[in-house]
């Protein structure tokens, strides 16, 4: 208000108009603006589990095939089983890999690895025959 209207208003000659203002705040303009947040994980490989087995016998092949099933990669360690046996692993484990679109490679002296479809391997292991 200025100096002549309050005298006006003391006088009585001016009726005295309040005037009220009101500061209208918008909660979502007073709060700060948060805006999602993109995460990015620096692990973008999930962890790749190679599972070692030695079976003993035959009635173990089915568990190294539910290994695969689950998508894990198996090496295969025959050395303590009889010939006999060892073959008729390796031919249920080529069964559950092509079933699987997987791959079996022998990598070793009676050792194989067998890969789900979703591991690639590449190369090849040659045999040596040492003759002694």
């Amino acid at each position: 208000m200025g100096m002549l209207s309050r005298l006006m208003n003391f006088f009585g000659w001016q009726d005295e108009v309040e005037e009220i203002y009101e500061e209208v705040v918008d909660e979502q303009d007073a709060l700060p603006q948060k805006k999602p947040q993109k995460v990015v994980s620096i692990h973008t490989q999930p962890t790749v589990r190679v599972i070692l087995s030695e079976p003993q016998s035959y009635d173990e092949a089915q568990m190294i095939a539910d290994h695969l099933k689950n998508r894990r990669t198996v090496v295969v360690n025959l050395q303590r089983m009889r010939k006999e046996q060892a073959r008729r692993v390796v031919d249920f484990l080529s069964g559950t890999v092509y079933a699987l679109n997987g791959q079996i490679q022998k990598v070793g002296h009676d050792i194989f690895m067998c890969t789900p479809d979703n591991v690639e391997m590449e190369g090849t292991i040659s045999d040596v025959q040492h003759d002694a």
